[in-house]
């Protein structure tokens, strides 16, 4: 009989969660204005969901050699993951439209079958009001829950709700 294989929610890279440095998108040496994500990732009841990873990826600053433009995280037992990454600039979008500055997230959990994407904004930059994906969103309620905060200098903080009250909205690619 074959060994007894771990849980595999996240296909067979699972275990790069276990690298705390994959959160670390400036690692390398990148140079650039340096931020730190944070947040929690919650169920319907508003409880931690520990057993999450989230991921980010980044257009801006371009991936390179000292930026790799990706990241991933392990949510902790309170729900809690950070990142420290380069602060993203504008970029263009579909038909040149250019879309404020944003990280583009992935969530991978038990009992989620293919991840679930969403955005991190930054709040209080004057791009999103013109942003696309954020102006097809009517409820301004729904649109707030892609807005990190700055809770300190260079600090920003976002919770994912996965439902109910304050659900973060999810997109379909």
């Amino acid at each position: 009989m074959p060994p007894a294989t771990p849980n595999q929610t996240i296909g067979p890279y699972w275990h790069l969660i276990e690298h705390p440095e994959w959160a670390d998108l400036t690692r390398f040496g990148a140079n650039g204005e340096a931020i730190t994500i944070s947040g929690r990732v919650l169920d319907g009841d508003g409880d931690a969901v520990a057993d999450a990873a989230v991921e980010i990826w980044q257009a801006d600053p371009p991936a390179d050699d000292r930026f790799p433009g990706f990241g991933r995280a392990r949510c902790d037992t309170e729900g809690r993951f950070h990142f420290r990454t380069l602060k993203p600039g504008p970029v263009a979008g579909r038909g040149n439209a250019w879309q404020a500055p944003h990280l583009a997230l992935a969530l991978h959990a038990r009992g989620i079958l293919k991840p679930l994407f969403s955005r991190l904004y930054f709040a209080g930059d004057p791009r999103n009001e013109t942003d696309p994906l954020l102006a097809s969103i009517a409820d301004s309620a729904r649109r707030a829950t892609l807005l990190a905060d700055e809770v300190a200098p260079a600090h920003w903080h976002l919770d994912i709700r996965l439902q109910g009250a304050g659900e973060t909205v999810f997109l379909e690619l």
